[in-house]
């Protein structure tokens, strides 16, 4: 069984906790662990935090056979420049490459979209 969801919600900050609450639902549903539901939204958070600005942004969840796949734009280039920056010295890319098992920027619809898999446990 495949569950797909696709959401399109401001980039502000304010409104990642929306993204939180469908990651949550859709663990809940797929009755995933804990620690991959924590992996989910320390990557999410990652990314969305590449965008602050007043344009929406688009996340798309689909699970199927023991396998998430997420895939959150569209991004600018300058704006995926942050993936390898980071505070504190930890680069972005590293948090995501520790939290998904498959990490691709893949250019479509006129920008950049950051595409993640992760193998998920019940």
């Amino acid at each position: 069984m495949s569950d797909e969801i696709q959401l399109t919600l401001p980039a502000q900050e304010d409104f990642r906790h929306v993204a939180h609450l469908v990651i949550g639902g859709l663990a809940a549903r797929r009755e995933l662990t804990y620690e991959d539901l924590e992996d989910l939204q320390v990557a999410f958070d990652a990314v969305l935090g590449c965008r602050e600005d007043e344009d929406d942004v688009v996340v798309s969840l689909r699970v199927d056979d023991g396998q998430l796949h997420a895939s959150i734009g569209p991004f600018t280039p300058e704006a995926l420049a942050l993936l390898d920056q980071g505070g504190g010295g930890l680069p972005l890319r590293r948090v995501l490459d520790t939290v998904c098992d498959q990490v691709e920027v893949n250019a479509r619809d006129g920008g950049s979209w950051v595409d993640l898999s992760k193998q998920v446990r019940h």
